[in-house]
């Protein structure tokens, strides 16, 4: 039996470290999903910039709204370019066949990919790519080596190159440098990308606000419960001896 347990945890240890980016050090996200700004500005960046190519076929645009403190207008007229109807899901139009010929590959849903990944992951990746002329989009990423996407953020980060160091003769990553300027600052940047994590994070579970909060309530009555009880065993036990 010990031996199987060993054997279980040798196994997932490696699993778990590849999920977390394969040694990379991810930086923390710190979103808040009750901010509904930074999930409307997320989800602005979403269909902007990735819509063209992934798919959230999970979610629909007519809950996103009602989740998002959007009208359905609203969303409408500034988030619903591959539909017009609200109940529809967030499709892209490109096809199958063409991304695989584009691309190499299909481009992945991204309904769940928070989930999949996770955010500390997915706010590192947005930040991680880097110039690299031997990759056929001329970049590639420090948290997913040789991805095949370009940097569809350029001009608002910006181009950066990966600076690395020699560690026991493997070169080991160090530090960004920027080499061309973006729309945005180094800060303002960051929290756009933070913003997208947290739209990402949203369609992962969109009831996940209701759970959280249903959640807290049940504490409280489970507490409550409990001193009611506490309450109760003194009453009927204050007579026994």
């Amino acid at each position: 039996m010990k031996k199987l347990i060993i054997a279980f945890v040798m196994a997932v240890v490696p699993a778990l470290g590849m999920a977390a980016g394969g040694g990379v050090h991810l930086d923390h996200a710190d979103i808040d999903l009750g901010d509904q700004a930074s999930l409307q500005r997320g989800a602005k960046l979403f269909v902007n910039n990735c819509l063209s190519c992934h798919s959230a076929k999970y979610q629909r645009y007519n809950r996103m709204a009602k989740d998002l403190g959007l009208s359905e207008e609203e969303v409408t007229a500034n988030l619903m370019f591959t539909t017009d109807r609200i109940g529809d899901t967030m499709q892209i139009a490109m096809s199958p066949e063409n991304a695989g010929k584009w691309f190499g590959v299909i481009p992945p849903d991204l309904s769940v990919i928070s989930r999949s990944r996770g955010v500390d992951w997915l706010y590192t990746y947005f930040r991680s790519f880097y110039v690299d002329e031997s990759r056929p989009f001329g970049v590639n990423n420090i948290v997913f080596p040789d991805v095949g996407m370009p940097h569809v953020f350029w001009e608002l980060q910006g181009m950066q190159k990966a600076n690395f160091k020699d560690v026991d003769g493997k070169q080991v990553f160090d530090s960004f440098e920027l080499v061309s300027k973006g729309k945005m600052s180094v800060e303002e940047f960051d929290g756009a990308m933070l913003d997208l994590t947290a739209f990402l994070s949203y369609i992962g579970e969109p009831v996940q606000m209701e759970r959280r909060a249903l959640g807290v309530k049940v504490i409280i009555f489970l507490l409550f419960f409990f001193v009611v009880a506490i309450m109760l065993k003194k009453e009927y036990w204050k007579d026994v001896h």
